[in-house]
């Protein structure tokens, strides 16, 4: 399970959130088996889709993000509610790509930024809001911050890391969003972006420290208000049952016909669906004879 702690600073004019998303990413490393670099990649976009999640207003609301930069890795998907059940997946799972110049992951690489970051949420509203925007860089924290910036006139500053071990394990993952309010001040907005700069190696400390440490040595004076995101896919039998009905019962059949079974797999948590002659036979109300 996840966390994510939201205060105001700076007198209330700055929204700030601290996240810790380790937990989460490693459950992602485990349904898809991620090679460090798209655990990586996954992992930042699971990060801000939690942060994104939280400003959902109901448990009924909910959100989609599509990462789409031509790069190794393919599409990001993500998406979440308001409960903060998140989850994602990369189309090509086992990309990989050298370290760069660095020494760090190339996660630019896998992204790419020829393409969009595409945000859909469905707010109960007669039409889903939609926006996009060009990416910037591929590295999801720069490519968010343009998105706020541009598709909800929100000026924002975030910073997102993953780190990940010799044994291909998530050792800590988080990051830290600032925003501010309305009517902030420019001295306020100045304190900010000097404060920012603490946390260029956001996944080193919540590894040492966790979101928790991170609070207690920067921000002690604040309180908080704590959240739990989770790495919770939604697929359910019934909901798959919906789905393969609208393929028509001929298509269905003659698929039984031919393979001998229906096989649905959730790309988000890869959990499988066998669906035999007698199953089909009790979507549509037959009887088995």
């Amino acid at each position: 399970m996840g966390k994510l702690y939201k205060t105001l600073i700076f007198d209330g004019e700055i929204s700030l959130s601290v996240l810790e998303t380790t937990d989460i990413v490693n459950k992602a490393i485990e349904y898809h088996k991620l090679t460090p670099v798209c655990a990586a990649a996954l992992g930042r976009s699971l990060t801000v889709t939690a942060f994104m999640a939280s400003a959902l207003k109901n448990e009924n609301e909910r959100l989609s993000i599509t990462i789409d930069g031509n790069g190794a890795g393919g599409k990001i998907v993500t998406a979440a509610d308001g409960r903060l059940r998140v989850r994602g997946l990369v189309s090509n799972p086992d990309a990989d790509l050298p370290l760069k110049a660095n020494g760090k992951l190339d996660v630019g690489g896998i992204v790419g930024k020829q393409g969009y970051i595409t945000v859909v949420k469905n707010l109960g509203l007669k039409e889903p809001y939609v926006g996009r925007c060009d990416l910037v860089s591929g590295e999801i924290a720069e490519d968010f911050t343009a998105y706020y910036a541009y598709s909800e006139q929100q000026p924002t500053a975030m910073a997102l890391g993953v780190l990940i071990g010799k044994d291909e394990k998530c050792m800590g993952a988080g990051g830290i969003v600032i925003q501010p309010m309305p009517n902030c001040s420019e001295e306020s907005i100045v304190k900010a972006e000097k404060l920012m700069t603490e946390f260029s190696a956001i996944s080193s400390m919540v590894c040492e420290i966790g979101a928790k440490g991170i609070i207690d040595k920067y921000f002690p004076e604040y309180l908080f208000t704590e959240y739990n995101p989770e790495y919770i896919c939604n697929c359910s039998k019934d909901y798959i049952d919906g789905v393969i009905i609208t393929l028509g019962e001929k298509e269905l059949y003659d698929t039984i016909e031919k393979e001998g079974k229906i096989e649905i797999c959730c790309h988000f948590c890869d959990k499988k669906y066998v669906y035999l002659k007698e199953d089909v036979d009790a979507l549509f109300g037959k009887n088995n004879e």
